[in-house]
C-alpha cells in the first residue's frame, strides 16, 4: 500500500467519521439557527457516513480510527433504533385506520384520494393545504359518501386543514394565532366512546425558524391540555422530522409517535414531486390511550407528501 492511498484513507476515515458525529449531534441539537434546523432534517443520512469512516480506517488496518468510527456508527444506531424495535402502547379496544394526507393546494388527485380512504378503510382522514376547490373535487369523487362528517377550514393556498370522518364529529375548535390552520375535533367512537382528533400543519422552518420552533411549542401545549381520559390522535405535516429535537419534544409517556410505536422504521413522505425519491418524513401521527399496530406511507398522484396510513387501537372506553 502506497503513502498516499494510507493518507487519503485517513483523510476520507476522518472526514467521514467527524461527518457522523454532526449527524448525532444534529439529533440532539435544540439550537433554532436556520441551517441547524435544516441540516437536521438530513442527520440519518450524516451518520451514515460514519459506515464509510469505518470501513476506510479498517481497510487501512487503522485500528484507533476504527475504533472511533465504529462507536460513532454504535451512537449513531442507538438514536435511531426506536424507529425499528417499536414499543408497546395502550389500547384495548377497537381498531381504527387513519390516513395523514398533505394535497399540495388543489393538486392531489381526488379521485386517488378517494380510492386510498375506500381501499384501505379509512374512518378518520387528515388533511393539510387544503383549498375551496380541493373540498369541491373530492365531494364530486365522493369522500362525503365514504367520510359523511367533517370539519374544514380551507384556505386559498397552504392554510387550508381538514378532518373528515366516518363517526360523528363534536367539539369543533379552530386555533388562532398560527401561520397556518391548526384544528381538533371530537369523534364519537362505538367501543372506545369520544376520541380527540387533531391535526396540523406548523409552518415549514424555511419561512423561519424562530417561527416554526415557536409553533411546535405552542402545538405542544395544546395536546398538553388534551382530555386525558380518552384517546387521542394528533395527526399532520409537522414540517419537522424525528431527528428534530423540537419535534421529540411533543413525545412524552402519554403521546407517543405511531411510527415509532410500530417500528415501522423510517417512513420518508416528502418531497414526492422531485427528480429525486423522498429524502424526509414529517408527515406524523401522534397517539394517546391507543397502540399503533401497523403504519406505512402510499403514494399520492398530484402531491408532493406520501400520505401516512396507521392502523390503531384505542383504549376501549
Amino acid at each position: 500500500m502506497s503513502k498516499w492511498v494510507g493518507i487519503s484513507a485517513g483523510a476520507v476515515g476522518w472526514a467521514a467519521t467527524l461527518t457522523g458525529i454532526a449527524g448525532i449531534g444534529l439529533h440532539f441539537s435544540s439550537s433554532e439557527a436556520r441551517a441547524v434546523v435544516l441540516a437536521a432534517s438530513g442527520a440519518p443520512y450524516l451518520m451514515g457516513a460514519a459506515l464509510v469512516g469505518t470501513v476506510a480506517f479498517a481497510a487501512t488496518r487503522r485500528w484507533i480510527g476504527a475504533s472511533v468510527a465504529g462507536i460513532v456508527v454504535a451512537g449513531a444506531v442507538w438514536t435511531q433504533a426506536p424507529l425499528y424495535f417499536g414499543r408497546s402502547g395502550g389500547g384495548d379496544g377497537p381498531e381504527v385506520m387513519v390516513m395523514q394526507s398533505n394535497l399540495l393546494f388543489d393538486g392531489a388527485d381526488p379521485t386517488a384520494v378517494v380510492e386510498r380512504v375506500r381501499a384501505r378503510n379509512i374512518a378518520v382522514l387528515t388533511v393539510n393545504e387544503l383549498t375551496p376547490a380541493a373540498v369541491a373535487g373530492l365531494g364530486r369523487a365522493g369522500l362525503d359518501e365514504v367520510l359523511p362528517y367533517r370539519y374544514l377550514s380551507p384556505g386559498r393556498t397552504a392554510t387550508g386543514t381538514g378532518i373528515w370522518s366516518r363517526y360523528p364529529l363534536s367539539d369543533t375548535v379552530e386555533y388562532d394565532g398560527f401561520v397556518l390552520n391548526q384544528l381538533s375535533a371530537t369523534a364519537n367512537i362505538p367501543g372506545a366512546g369520544p376520541v380527540s382528533i387533531y391535526v396540523f400543519h406548523p409552518v415549514p422552518p424555511v419561512y423561519g425558524t424562530r417561527v416554526w420552533a415557536d409553533e411546535l411549542s405552542r402545538l405542544r401545549g395544546i395536546l398538553a391540555q388534551a382530555p386525558a381520559d380518552r384517546p387521542v390522535i394528533a395527526a399532520g405535516d409537522f414540517n419537522a422530522t424525528y431527528d428534530h429535537a423540537q419535534f421529540r419534544a411533543l413525545l412524552s409517556e402519554r403521546f407517543g409517535d405511531a411510527t415509532e410505536q410500530a417500528g415501522a422504521g423510517h417512513l420518508v413522505t416528502y418531497p414526492t414531486d422531485k427528480r429525486w425519491p423522498a429524502l424526509v418524513g414529517i408527515d406524523h401521527i401522534l397517539i394517546a390511550r391507543a397502540s399503533a399496530l401497523t403504519v406505512e406511507t402510499v403514494s399520492l398522484p398530484g402531491a408532493d407528501h406520501r400520505s401516512l396510513v396507521a392502523r390503531i387501537r384505542l383504549d376501549r372506553s
